[in-house]
């Protein structure tokens, strides 16, 4: 089976606000030449650009999908909540969270893109598919229920559990965000339950501010199901790697799902605006081959990956490139230009050594029962 690739040009049309990186233009800050939110359409429809012009988007099963229904989404938000989004997307348009600014048929798209990594998880868990990619847009990881922030305006990926696992596709299932803030959205919404595990590996107190601490381990039902990874900024390649070795694979193992989601972000790059972590298109390349060993080792291989992150309009191509050429065990590359530089840029042997110090207690800490 090949692996899918679900996107829609549709989603590249989602129209921020007036700001100047997370910042409202006004006052003192100055519009952009050229912008708005970080959150642009550049950074996926380039990647999408490279992926055609180096042929891997010929080796994929390249799919489309219907926009996720008013019943799928409320699975996961209330009627009020979507009421008014439609209202005021009708509307023209507007905000009405944080950092969520959106225009006339902005809830459309967004409905779209839920629908995109919701096929694409249907796809995954009925087989149709060894694996895929979805590249969503709006993002969906920072969404509550009730609240949209921090660019995200649904909950994609949890819309897409709630409609396998009404179809009875799949009981237990894994999310793993590596996006370099903290998948706060997905925590909440299954904070309390204990047949999703959620993992986040970020940059600590980037993004919540107030979210993603080691010590928050899930409640009632669901205590010991979320895991958190905070990493210091400035971590690195080898440091991303020692954390899937030493909490996220045994923290998969036991848990034993069956299909293993990644919230795809691709902002802890070196060269994100957002972020400060030095990951490099191969950081991303070799975590996809160590969460694809630990699907085939426990759930047939079963594996999604949403898009959500990632700024950088030059480098997110390379890194997004990379993930899928591993996902679909392509023979063709889009050489990374910055490999050598970037490897150059990485911390020295006693930062990493002190690096590594903070996974294994972080670790420790996951080994203990919570509470």
């Amino acid at each position: 089976m090949a692996t899918g690739f679900f996107f829609d040009e549709k989603c590249f049309w989602h129209a921020g606000g007036n700001y100047a990186l997370t910042l409202p233009v006004g006052d003192l800050v100055q519009p952009l030449a050229a912008g708005g939110l970080p959150e642009s359409p550049e950074t996926k429809r380039r990647l999408k650009n490279l992926m055609d012009v180096t042929g891997l988007t010929a080796e994929l099963d390249v799919r489309s999908a219907a926009p996720a229904t008013n019943d799928m989404l409320s699975r996961v938000h209330p009627a009020d909540f979507l009421a008014k989004f439609k209202e005021v997307s009708d509307a023209g348009g507007g905000e009405i969270g944080l950092r969520t600014p959106f225009g006339k048929g902005g809830y459309e798209i967004a409905a779209l893109s839920a629908g995109i990594a919701t096929e694409a998880l249907r796809a995954v868990t009925s087989g149709d598919v060894q694996n895929a990619y979805a590249l969503s847009r709006p993002p969906g990881h920072h969404c509550l229920p009730d609240w949209p922030n921090g660019f995200c305006l649904l909950a994609n990926i949890a819309v897409a559990i709630e409609e396998v696992q009404a179809q009875g596709l799949a009981k237990r299932v894994a999310v793993l965000d590596w996006d370099v803030h903290h998948g706060n959205g997905t925590e909440a919404i299954y904070y309390d339950r204990d047949d999703v595990l959620t993992l986040s590996l970020h940059q600590e107190h980037n993004y919540p501010l107030d979210t993603g601490d080691v010590t928050d381990r899930g409640k009632d039902a669901g205590l010991g199901a979320n895991i958190n990874i905070p990493l210091p900024p400035g971590a690195g390649h080898n440091t991303y790697l020692h954390a899937m070795d030493q909490i996220v694979l045994p923290a998969l193992h036991d848990f034993k799902p069956d299909v293993i989601i990644v919230a795809c972000g691709f902002d802890a790059g070196a060269f994100d605006p957002l972020s400060r972590m030095l990951a490099t298109a191969d950081t991303f390349r070799q975590m996809t081959k160590q969460v694809m060993g630990a699907a085939n080792r426990l759930c047939d291989g079963k594996l999604l990956l949403v898009h959500e992150g990632g700024y950088s309009e030059a480098y997110v191509p390379f890194c997004g490139h990379a993930v899928i050429e591993e996902l679909a065990g392509s023979a063709i590359t889009a050489e990374d230009p910055m490999a050598a530089s970037l490897k150059i840029r990485q911390p020295n042997a006693r930062v990493e050594a002190f690096f590594a110090t903070l996974v294994d207690e972080m670790a420790e800490i996951f080994a203990s029962p919570p509470g």
